[in-house]
């Protein structure tokens, strides 16, 4: 649901003054990840200087635009030539973010296990109830399963994070929204290069090219990593590109078109590990995953344009279409050799595409004259693949033992108000109406495999509402509640209790959420506080293990439930942050669980902490040199729904350090170039923890160990 960004407002009476960069509009939130880039980021990238790798201080007016949401919504600033970090995962900015797990699982063959207030944390593979967004195109797909791995951060601006209720304005799975958006092309053009080197066998190359001017500029970016990996059979290999164009044709009119390619023709799966194999040896791989060569290949093309247009002072109108291709084969650790089975091969051919059509007018309320801002929206996105499974013949594929065409589509309709009903008061209403529907064609049909074609249709409207109290020039207070759903996506409704075809009668998980928070910020510190609960109904959980297939079902009165504290300052060159989560994630009823099992109530949601915290201070020692440290602290993670085990809590330390010379002297016009040599060490104690759990896995093999003490190093060239 990106909408365009908010207009500034006049200071009506009592309200802080515009030379204080107190703005509002269309849900603020919403609004800050919508935003292609903020004016004062926009300048900063087109002028080479660098970008705060975090920011975390007010002063900006993106920034004041989050503290004066009716949400939790952060940003995570990125320099990519600065950053003492290689930028090859998202979990690398998103770690520290208050009530967002990001987790790094050593495994190119499976995405990132991402989490916000505990949605997705169940995911055993890609992300799921956690809506991710690129340049304002969905990564996350009409079924609501997205992707993390094509976001490519070598040429990121920043990331966005929106937490609570408000997010569900966007839709199927959205019990969270992260998006990753595109730096603007640098005016006049440049190039930047970089290498690196670390532990395991990881080594990165990338270089980018920007050219043309505000009228029409772009920048193509293409970067190479690969690893061998710290377990066994975890190498992996991919190849990045990322182009974008700018168009300005007009001053009311801004035209982007996005390219995207992906491809990742390697990526073995050492599988997780029992509780026996992780004690003894944490950087094996299970024979079956040397008996039937697991892995992974992948491929994805993507193109997009959105287009933005002024129509007067208070119109304006954002489009956007997309469309791509991905291509996936995966070998997975059984055979899958029945005649019923699906095959323990996977090949997809999927197509995707979408539009977007948003209309914002801005006016004043007719007796206050304060800024009323509403937004009309539709949004059609559609999937359509080819599926077929094989089987597995010791990592050959075999006979075929599944061929349908799977399709899955969504159209929403969405309004929202933005008003300020009094002078130190604004609120935000929203609703979104959706329907998702899903359709088999099953295509092989014989006398022990019958026809298995059909389909499901869900609906769901949510709706949402903020309010914000300025209380005094530093301080706001915030309430919202929503309501909000998630389908199962084609993977988990493809299989039955009784192994015959779809399981076409799994339900949408529903939830329903509140929240009320503080942000405070003056000339050094900035704290933000945030307790939330949310209830959700049908939640979409393990039933059974068929054949090495998991078949999933429906459990209702399933509570999230938390607080949220994050902390930082800014004083001379220290820049210290702090952020703290504390989540209950639990069964409110018992269900009869993966075979049986009993589930009780109270047992707590697998994949879940209860206890995550980040403490990080940097430190520019000079204008050259930045020092930072950091300490990473989780407690347990139950790795089932019956709580039988669980991964132990952790605490590790990481270093990281940078140093800066070269660059063009202020007044100068000949081209200097600009280095960045870069270096980290995480784990420093070389501490043994399972930096990730497979949720609910039917062999046993739930834990997924960290990588141990690792060095990596980089050496950045900027050309302006």
């Amino acid at each position: 649901m990106p909408l365009p960004c908010p207009p500034r407002p006049a200071s009506p009476p009592h309200c802080p003054p515009l030379d204080r960069h107190r703005l509002a509009g269309v849900g603020a939130a919403l609004a800050a990840m919508a935003c292609v880039a903020p004016a004062a980021l926009a300048q900063g990238a087109a002028e080479g200087r660098p970008l705060p790798t975090v920011e975390v201080q007010g002063g900006s007016a993106e920034a004041q635009r989050r503290f004066d949401a009716a949400a939790s919504s952060t940003r995570v600033d990125v320099d990519t030539l600065t950053a003492t970090t290689p930028l090859v995962n998202l979990s690398e900015l998103l770690a520290g973010q208050a009530g967002v797990v990001a987790l790094d699982r050593q495994n190119y063959a499976q995405d990132l296990q991402i989490a916000v207030r505990g949605f997705g944390a169940r995911s055993t593979f890609g992300v799921r109830g956690v809506r991710i967004l690129v340049d304002g195109i969905p990564a996350t797909m009409p079924d609501g399963q997205g992707q993390a791995a094509t976001a490519q951060l070598q040429s990121a601006a920043h990331v966005d994070v929106l937490r609570g209720p408000l997010a569900q304005l966007y839709g199927n799975a959205a019990g969270g929204v992260l998006q990753v958006t595109t730096r603007e092309p640098r005016e006049g053009g440049g190039a930047q290069a970089s290498v690196a080197a670390g532990s395991y066998g990881q080594r990165l190359v990338d270089g980018s090219v920007d050219f043309g001017d505000r009228t029409l500029g772009g920048l193509v970016d293409v970067s190479r990593f690969e690893t061998d990996g710290f377990r066994d059979r975890s190498a992996a290999r991919r190849t990045h590109l990322n182009g974008k164009l700018v168009a300005r044709p007009d001053g009311d009119t801004t035209i982007t078109t996005l390219v995207n390619l992906y491809d990742q023709p390697k990526a073995q799966d050492p599988l997780g590990l029992t509780r026996a194999q992780w004690n003894a040896d944490e950087r094996q791989a299970p024979a079956v995953a040397r008996s039937f060569d697991t892995r992974k290949s992948v491929s994805q093309n993507q193109l997009g344009v959105v287009l933005e247009r002024r129509l007067g002072e208070q119109d304006s109108l954002r489009a956007r279409a997309y469309g791509g291709t991905r291509q996936l084969r995966q070998y997975l650790s059984f055979s899958g050799a029945a005649t019923n089975s699906a095959g323990g091969v996977v090949d997809l051919d999927r197509d995707y595409y979408g539009l977007g059509l948003a209309w914002t007018h801005a006016t004043r309320m007719p007796s206050s004259g304060l800024p009323l801002t509403w937004t009309l929206g539709v949004d059609a996105d559609r999937q359509s693949e080819h599926r077929q499974g094989f089987v597995n013949d010791n990592g050959t594929a075999g006979a075929l033992r599944r061929d349908e065409r799977d399709r899955a589509g969504n159209t929403d309709l969405y309004a929202q108000v933005d008003a300020w009903i009094a002078p130190a008061w604004r609120a935000v209403a929203g609703l979104r109406t959706s329907r998702v529907r899903s359709t088999v064609d099953d295509r092989l049909v014989n006398a022990v495999n019958p026809d298995d074609s059909g389909g499901r249709t869900w609906s769901h409207t949510s709706p949402a509402l903020g309010l914000v109290w300025a209380a005094t020039d530093q301080l706001n207070l915030y309430a919202n509640v929503g309501r909000g759903f998630e389908t199962p996506t084609l993977a988990e409704m493809a299989y039955s209790a009784s192994n015959n075809g779809p399981n076409f009668g799994l339900a949408a998980s529903r939830s329903r959420q509140v929240e009320l928070g503080a942000k405070w910020q003056g000339a050094v510190h900035r704290v933000e506080a945030a307790w939330f609960d949310a209830r959700s109904q049908g939640e979409i959980v393990p039933a059974a293990t068929v054949n090495g297939r998991t078949v999933f079902q429906n459990a209702d009165n399933v509570r999230r439930r938390g607080v949220e504290l994050a902390w930082s300052a800014r004083a001379g060159g220290w820049t210290p942050r702090a952020a703290y989560t504390w989540l209950d994630a639990y069964f409110g009823s018992p269900y009869s669980g993966a075979g049986g099992a009993s589930v009780a109530a109270g047992n707590r949601l697998p994949g879940t902490a209860r206890h995550v915290a980040q403490l990080s201070v940097d430190y520019a020692a000079t204008p050259a040199w930045q020092l930072g440290a950091s300490l990473d602290v989780s407690s347990k993670v139950q790795v089932n729904d019956t709580n039988t085990d669980a991964a132990p809590g952790y605490a590790v330390v990481g270093l990281r350090a940078g140093y800066t010379l070269g660059g063009r002297a202020e007044g100068s016009s000949s081209t200097v170039p600009r280095w960045q040599l870069w270096a980290r060490l995480d784990n420093l104690a070389g501490r043994r923890y399972a930096g990730s759990v497979i949720v609910n896995d039917g062999n046993g093999r739930f834990f997924e160990p960290a990588a141990g003490r690792r060095v990596m190093v980089g050496l950045r060239a900027q050309f302006l």
